[in-house]
């Protein structure tokens, strides 16, 4: 069983979970696996995953059988484990958990050798599609505080299989990170009365000098204080704390926004390895007034070394406003590559 322990200093939760050293990556290279019949995420090897929670599939095909787009399942090494209850216990001045959470696994395509940015946009929005039904689902329990979503992508990134892929963590406390991101924009908005993330939009989209692409309902942008170079951030316009608060007709504008900014980042890096991460407000309603959920784009192209882990300080090389500037003047090649999509990537 996963645990979860409490750094007693700082307040920051760990999941401690044996289950992980068994996965393909533990200590040790990615293995490439270029053949699609050995590839467990590919059909005809539905077998070699636990059962499928979730499927977009044609119709008359079976579960856990080959005719489906896209597919979720739970990970077959998770980090944290549904079954049991939290019996939250003390060990001195320690605290600590049992992992329950939930832990699954996006299979984002059927084609080996597509991502997000190969895939038409309609394949992009059934992705989103799938993470607002897990979230849906997952947080009836009462158990989860937190959804996390994410994807890596290339083996620098941490990804341990090449087939396109994203995850969902669902944990029983709200991770340290958010409720830093929580606290700061609470307190803006008690000082100003207004969403710390709507003023960040309004001053990006008055500048315009960090705006990677205006895709009117939502908006690409490199963060005024960038932690790493090309970090990227994609924000709906309207106020919405919740990812689920979109209308049908808004998952697909965001479908265009994320593809065409990921395609952007792939042709101006070379098809770097990155992790976005969907930052969506906790499972309450506490927080409404002032989150506003938003995606991250973090390319993998420096190493967080001893100075950044100890202090927490980031150094980034490249300025935001030159790296929004470089992915804005790749109109004419993003489409040239939306005409003639790039495989075998």
């Amino acid at each position: 069983m996963p645990e979860l322990r409490k750094d007693p200093v700082i307040g920051r939760w760990v999941i401690i979970s044996t289950e992980r050293r068994n996965r393909p990556s533990s200590f040790s290279a990615v293995k490439r696996t270029e053949e699609p019949s050995r590839c467990p995420f590919c059909p005809g090897n539905e077998e070699a995953t636990p059962p499928e929670v979730l499927a977009y599939r044609e119709a008359g095909s079976e579960p856990n059988r080959p005719g489906w787009r896209l597919r979720v399942i739970s990970n077959k090494f998770p980090a944290l484990k549904v079954e049991g209850s939290l019996d939250r216990r003390p060990h001195g001045i320690y605290d600590s958990m049992n992992g329950i959470g939930a832990h699954e696994v996006i299979i984002e395509t059927n084609k080996h050798d597509y991502d997000l940015v190969d895939m038409t946009d309609l394949e992009v929005r059934d992705v989103l599609w799938s993470y607002r039904e897990r979230i849906t689902d997952l947080e009836r329990d009462i158990r989860f505080k937190h959804i996390i979503i994410f994807k890596n992508h290339g083996e620098a990134a941490g990804a341990s299989l090449e087939h396109s892929h994203s995850q969902l963590i669902a944990t029983p406390i709200v991770p340290k990170r958010v409720k830093e991101k929580l606290l700061g924009a609470k307190r803006y908005f008690e000082f100003k009365e207004r969403c710390v993330y709507c003023d960040i939009l309004r001053q990006e989209l008055t500048d315009r000098e960090r705006i990677i692409k205006d895709h009117d309902a939502f908006v690409a942008f490199t963060p005024y204080a960038s932690r790493f170079p090309f970090e990227s951030c994609i924000m709906p316009k309207a106020h919405q704390s919740n990812f689920l608060e979109m209308s049908d007709s808004e998952y697909l504008t965001l479908a265009v926004c994320l593809k065409d900014t990921l395609r952007r980042l792939k042709l101006a890096l070379n098809n770097p390895p990155f992790n976005y991460v969907l930052n969506t407000r906790p499972l309450s309603i506490e927080h409404q007034e002032y989150y506003h959920w938003h995606i991250e784009i973090i390319p993998k192209l420096t190493t967080v070394a001893g100075f950044e882990w100890g202090s927490g300080f980031y150094i980034n090389p490249t300025t935001p406003e030159e790296a929004a500037a470089f992915l804005r003047g790749l109109d004419d090649e993003v489409q040239g590559s939306a005409d003639t999509p790039q495989v075998g990537t």
